[in-house]
């Protein structure tokens, strides 16, 4: 098996980036998440849910594209809280980009705290706009080099 230490923060946003996910659905949306991480050999080491975007810090093989992964993740995670939707409730969905952003090993404590402390970031201000990036359509991909 080989050796491999690949991190990335992932993001992005509900349709029209609309505030449709509440308690129940960010429980469902987590659990969607980490079980298509799992099936790809993908190791989720946090998930912040807002109410109208999501911030995943994981781990995926490089056998594994990541575009892949994120299809399935998004993909698995609207289907699901779809399926238990209320009636009359709206159909949820996801925008269809996303953010990606790779990090080192030793960011890897502070990109979990702040996926986790979403809500507290929000709150407070205290965002890192270069981790709540989600490329818009029309506009170039943001590149950090």
């Amino acid at each position: 098996m080989p050796y491999w230490r690949v991190y990335y923060h992932l993001v992005w946003g509900t349709k029209g980036r609309y505030p449709t996910i509440d308690d129940e659905r960010a429980a469902s949306l987590r659990t969607s998440v980490i079980a298509v991480a799992h099936e790809h050999k993908a190791l989720v080491h946090a998930v912040g849910v807002m109410p109208d975007h999501i911030h995943i810090a994981v781990s995926i093989p490089p056998s594994v594209a990541v575009s892949k992964v994120i299809q399935g993740m998004k993909g698995r995670s609207s289907y699901h809280v779809n399926l238990n939707r209320a009636v009359g409730q709206d159909e949820f969905a996801w925008q269809p980009e996303y953010g990606l952003i790779s990090f080192s090993e030793r960011s890897l404590p502070d990109v979990i705290a702040y996926v986790q402390n979403q809500r507290q970031h929000h709150a407070q201000q205290t965002l890192r706009p270069y981790l709540e990036h989600i490329h818009e359509p029309g506009s170039e991909p943001a590149n950090r080099s």
